[in-house]
């Protein structure tokens, strides 16, 4: 699993917001190019966005189901892209001093992708997570009405 952390300063609220809104994910998710569709009810646990990734015109059409939704903490992903598999994907909210941390998880767990090396996986999660984070952070920061000051 690769494990990446920033802090935010907005409420743990102005995330999961971000987070709820599935509309949303292809601006914070690195590697998404569009939405194709968002089940009604997202993000309760089961329902999906459907979307694509790559870069035009070598798009691949796939999804991501919501595994677990806790509206005060915490999203959890199974987030697919075949044909490199699939990963489950935890992103974690928590309170601190000034604002708030943003914990993400992943690993790859279905198909090719686990066969990759987990230091070769890291080397490559890791630094598209930094950048995920930091859209989510600036996302979060920028419309949270409750946005700390500077």
């Amino acid at each position: 699993m690769v494990t990446v952390t920033r802090a935010a300063r907005c409420t743990p609220d102005a995330v999961l917001r971000v987070l709820a809104d599935g509309w949303s994910y292809s601006t914070w998710v690195v590697g998404t190019a569009r939405i194709r569709a968002v089940d009604p009810a997202w993000p309760e646990p089961g329902t999906r966005i459907l979307h694509s990734v790559g870069l035009w015109p070598a798009l691949l059409d796939d999804e991501t189901v919501v595994r677990a939704f806790d509206p005060e903490r915490s999203i959890e992903l199974q987030a697919r892209g075949w044909p490199a598999g699939e990963a489950r994907v935890l992103i974690e909210v928590a309170p601190v001093a000034v604002g708030c941390l943003i914990r993400i998880t992943e690993d790859a767990d279905k198909g090719p992708g686990t066969l990759v090396p987990r230091p070769v996986r890291s080397a490559v999660i890791r630094p598209r997570n930094v950048e995920t984070l930091r859209r989510l952070a600036l996302i979060a920061e920028r419309q949270a009405p409750e946005q700390l000051q500077r």
